[in-house]
C-alpha cells in the first residue's frame, strides 16, 4: 500500500478527495468519473490516474453499475495520519517536548494538518453515517 502522505500530497488527488466528500455530504452513494472531470476540469485519464492511486491507497472505493464506475471515500485510511499526527498535538508536558523538538514553523504546520485531517475525517464519518444501509 502506498504511504498515505505520498497520496494525499498531490493537489488534483486532494481535489478529488474534497469533491468526493462533498457528494457524501450532499446524500450522493458514488460519484463518476465524467461528474469528477467535469467538476475539476482536468482531462478524464488525469483523473482515472488520480483515482488508481487512491483505490491503491484505499482512500477510494468503486462500485460498477453497468459501464459506469462510481467511487465513494473511504475513511480508514486517514487513521494513519491520526496516529502520526496525534503525538504533534497533545496537551501538557507533551506539547512542551514536541515544541522543543520541532521549529516553530513545523511544529505550526503539523497543528494545521492535524486539525484539517481530523476535521475531514470527523466530516467524512458523519456524512457516511447519514448514508442509507450503515
Amino acid at each position: 500500500m502506498p504511504d498515505i502522505f505520498d497520496v494525499i500530497a498531490d493537489g488534483t488527488r486532494r481535489d478529488i478527495l474534497r469533491l468526493l466528500l462533498d457528494r457524501v455530504n450532499e446524500g450522493e452513494r458514488g460519484t463518476s468519473v465524467s461528474h469528477i472531470v467535469h467538476e475539476l476540469g482536468v482531462s478524464q485519464p488525469t483523473v482515472s490516474k488520480h483515482l488508481k492511486v487512491l483505490r491503491e491507497s484505499q482512500l477510494v472505493s468503486v462500485r460498477e453499475e453497468g459501464q459506469h464506475r462510481y467511487y465513494s471515500l473511504s475513511a480508514a485510511p486517514l487513521d494513519q495520519i491520526d496516529d502520526w499526527l496525534v503525538p504533534f498535538l497533545g496537551s501538557g508536558e507533551d506539547d512542551l517536548v514536541a515544541e522543543s523538538t520541532l521549529t516553530d514553523s513545523a511544529a505550526h504546520a503539523a497543528e494545521v494538518v492535524g486539525r484539517a485531517a481530523a476535521s475531514a475525517k470527523h466530516a467524512l464519518e458523519s456524512a457516511l453515517k447519514k448514508l442509507p444501509g450503515r
